[in-house]
């Protein structure tokens, strides 16, 4: 019995977690290229800099503070699906979500030499990010996740054999 328990486990679970690995990885990358073109900006290099200047209790402040601008949005989330617009309600949490993942991430680079002095600080983000490349390892190994980023070159060699021209017709 606990074998059948543990396989429909994995068949609810694995596709999931691979669903939110593949979103992450593709977030964080072009998240990150659009927050550093944004740095680029007189006012936001500006601020890039202050925020590099805090001492470590404020940056550790700037740096959770997303979570209090995202509030609002869930809040609407949740108006959305009281009155019915489930779909308003879904893409206000994609839209809060893409947001604010862009935004940590950016603060986190700003304010992670800040953040590293704090010895509790590092010894927590050693311990996430090795739970996070764990958990990345074990969908990695996944057969179905193999096929499908395969599937994923083969139509990114496919696309720009097609933009460049030299695609076979």
């Amino acid at each position: 019995m606990k074998q059948h328990l543990k396989y429909a486990l994995e068949l609810a679970i694995v596709p999931v977690v691979a669903a939110v690995v593949f979103i992450e990885d593709v977030l964080l990358h072009y998240l990150g290229l659009a927050m550093a073109r944004l740095a680029k900006w007189p006012p936001v290099a500006w601020l890039e800099g202050w925020l590099r200047r805090l001492p470590p209790w404020a940056a550790l402040l700037a740096f959770v503070a997303p979570s209090a601008v995202v509030l609002p949005v869930k809040l609407s989330a949740v108006w959305f699906a009281l009155h019915h617009h489930y779909g308003l309600s879904v893409a206000s949490v994609v839209v809060g979500k893409m947001l604010a993942t862009a935004l940590v991430a950016r603060l986190y680079r700003v304010l992670h030499p800040t953040l590293a002095t704090m010895p509790w600080f590092v010894r927590a983000e050693t311990w996430l990010f090795a739970w996070r490349d764990r958990l990345y390892a074990f969908v990695r190994a996944i057969p179905a996740w193999r096929r499908a980023v395969a599937l994923m070159h083969r139509v990114r060699a496919w696309l720009r054999q097609l933009v460049s021209g030299t695609a076979p017709r």
